[in-house]
This record gives structure tokens, sequence and C-alpha cells, in this order.
């Protein structure tokens, strides 16, 4: 009998995420032991529940979403998408230009799918969302990744990104806001990735899924409205922001200069309308939900609860000995450092398994977002405040006497 093995594009692409620390974390569990999860970014569970009248407007609609939508998504939900993109200064973006998808993570997967051939690189910010990378490899292609310096708010680093293009380079990722950091990128950093991209006739894609989550009054610029003849793909979607999760609501959309990539775009089609169309029941939102874009969320304002838990996880990591932290401005992740030396880490992995067995606390280690130094970890902190604070009491008590065999 002919038997079936995983490929080996598989390896070592989601499995640091998935792989040793969340099996003994399932283990736990179903042995009947409690885990605090600080491990994703999925805010129902935490109390973090949608809108009302997200929840009503599709309810009202479900009768009318019975069949299939156009493979790139229903006129109303799409001319909302383009209305937000003339609110975000995004430049030649018509309806035909607009993908409505399963959540981003589709859309990345299709958007690579279409683009890359063997041997062709993108470059892919460490730490990065590990779906970007997992998305290059299975294409066939090899994520390059730069890196953004901590010592200055987690911006690129400009000149390491330049040194790393070649001749096989087709892209540049951006993620703004940044998970797993929190960063947002200031206007004077976008112009210079969008000249690069231009001097070398790059494609961007930038990921702004949290570009409606900003704290401290700080602004997003998408980088598509700085550059016009720049052909970009940007991605976003509902998820975070309207904590629908679970609904599988994203979008992508094609702007700047299209001239030199039909070929591309004939490909997109393909993959989209391969796939039939997206969740049609949750593009009826779509109209609804951009249609509060001016609206601050009260959550993000200080007293609102994700500010104040931003707050407290900021200040409570900094406080431990051997552990330091940039205060994010975006989104609900943080990612501090850890003395590695300090702590004889070798291996950022086995620091948070050690962790979980013994204060059944869940984390992700950095190398999980594809950072090369084993000195770091990414923190949801969407849990209430008082898990929040039990977390950092016994992370305080695990440090005290932790050091690496």
């Amino acid at each position: 009998m002919r038997t079936y093995e995983k490929s080996t594009k598989l390896d070592n692409v989601c499995y640091d995420i998935r792989g040793p620390v969340m099996d003994e974390a399932n283990r736990m569990q179903a042995a009947g032991i409690d885990v605090l999860k600080l491990n994703i970014g999925n805010p129902a569970p935490f109390g973090f529940h949608a809108p009302d009248e997200v929840i009503k407007d599709m309810s009202y609609n479900l009768r009318d979403t019975e069949g299939y939508s156009d493979s790139k998504g229903l006129f109303s939900a799409r001319k909302a998408i383009m209305q937000y993109c003339q609110l975000k200064h995004i430049p030649n973006v018509g309806i035909d230009d607009i993908y409505t998808g399963n959540g981003v993570s589709e859309l990345i997967t299709m958007s690579m799918q279409g683009l890359l051939n063997n041997g062709d690189e993108i470059l892919v910010p460490s730490p990065d969302y590990p779906l970007w990378t997992a998305s290059v490899t299975l294409a066939g292609g090899t994520a390059v990744h730069y890196i953004c310096d901590e010592s200055s708010e987690w911006y690129p680093d400009l000149e390491d990104m330049e040194k790393k293009i070649t001749d096989k380079t087709k892209a540049i990722v951006i993620i703004n806001p940044n998970n797993p950091t929190g960063a947002v990128y200031p206007k004077e950093i976008l112009e210079k990735i969008a000249d690069m991209a231009r001097r070398h006739e790059l494609i961007i894609f930038s990921d702004e899924i949290y570009d409606r989550l900003l704290m401290d009054g700080v602004e997003h610029t998408s980088i598509a409205s700085l550059c016009p003849d720049v052909f970009c793909i940007t991605l976003n979607g509902l998820s975070k922001s309207h904590r629908i999760a679970g609904f599988r609501v994203g979008w992508m959309t094609l702007s700047g200069d299209k001239s030199r990539v039909k070929g591309y775009i004939e490909g997109l089609n393909m993959l989209s309308s391969m796939r039939l169309c997206s969740n049609v029941p949750s593009q009826y939102i779509i109209k609804y939900a951009l249609g509060d874009y001016t609206k601050t969320d009260d959550l993000l304002l200080p007293g609102g609860r994700i500010y104040e838990q931003r707050e407290y996880i900021y200040n409570a990591l900094n406080s431990i000995d051997g552990l330091s932290a940039v205060k994010p401005k975006a989104a609900f992740y943080i990612f501090p450092k850890i003395d590695a030396k300090r702590f004889n880490i070798t291996n950022d992995e086995q620091f948070v398994l050690d962790f979980l067995r013994q204060k059944k606390i869940l984390l992700v280690h950095g190398g999980g977002f594809h950072w090369e130094q084993p000195d770091h970890f990414r923190i949801v902190y969407l849990p209430k405040l008082e898990d929040l604070e039990y977390s950092m009491k016994e992370m305080k008590d695990f440090l005290a006497d932790y050091r690496q065999e």
C-alpha cells in the first residue's frame, strides 16, 4: 500500500509555534491541568466581544447569503473597502482590485502562490508573523529576513534590508502595525522603504490588520499612499479590530502601477476563482464595520481595558530583573527581551517550555517569529488584568533561580 508523508517543505516552517511547546500545553490540558494562555491573539475567549451591530447585521442578512458571491466578493463589501482605501489615501483602487478572503491568512498564502517560482526571494521582517515565512516557503520561494531594530522602537533596519536585496528578490513584506512587537512605523521610514522598492522594481506587501488598534494618539500611514507609482498589495480585515477572528473577514487591495504585473494579477484572479468565494455571511458586515472608521475604540483609550493592560504588562516586565521591553503602540502584543547570558539561555523554546511546565503559563518563544537570537518571547496581553498580574508574579518567581542547563 502506498503511504503519504508530510511534505518536507513543512519542516521548520510553522512547527516552531505549533511544535513541542504547544504539544505539551495540549497534553497538560488533556490531563486536566489549567493552562493560562498568553500565546494567541484571539480576542473573544478573553471577553472581548464583537459590537452588537456587527452580530445583528450578519444575522439579518443570513437568508441572503446562502449562495456563492462573486469570487472576489460582494459588490457592497468591495465598495466599502474601496471607500476605506480612499480614506487611507491609497490610490488607484477600483472594485476589481479588491479581493475578499477568509481572513488575511488565506490571502497571504494566495498572494505568494500566485507570485513565486522556485528560488525567488521575498524580504520578510524578523521578527515576523510566521505565516508570511510559511507561505513564501510553501510557494517554493525563500524568505530572506531583514532585522527590525529593538533599539529604534522595532523599526525596520533599512541598511540591513537594502543589503539583502538580490536579483532574485521579488518583493518586500512589511507588517505595520507589527505583530509581535506592536510597533507602528513613521512616515519617514515608510517613504524610504517605498523608495527602495521603486529603485529595485519590487512589489510591496503591507499587512495592516492592526491599523485600527492604535494607542497614544499614534497615526497609521499606509505605505501604498506614499508611492502611487509602485505596485502594492495591502492586506487588512476585521478579525482584530472588531473582535471577530472566527468570522474570517479579510481583504487585499491592489494599488499603484499595475502595468508590469498583468500576468500576476491574472494568476490572482485564477486562484481567487478556484476557491469559489470567501465566507459570504461575513462579507455582509464589512459595509457596516468600515462605516465607523472614524470612531475611536474606547478599549484603546486611557481607562480602556486594552490600554490599561498594555500599561500594566509593559511596566511589570520592565520591573523584573533580567527582562526589558519596548512599549507597543498598537495591537495587543509585547515582545520582551530576556537577558540570555544571565540565565544561560541558549534555547528560547526550552525556556518557554520550562516556564510552561513549572508555572502552567503558555508563551511563544522568539524563534517562533523567526528571531534568531534566543533572547525574546511574545506575550498576548488580552487576558484579564488579574491573570496578567498572576503571570508576572509567577515569571518573577520563576526567574529568581532559573538557569538553563
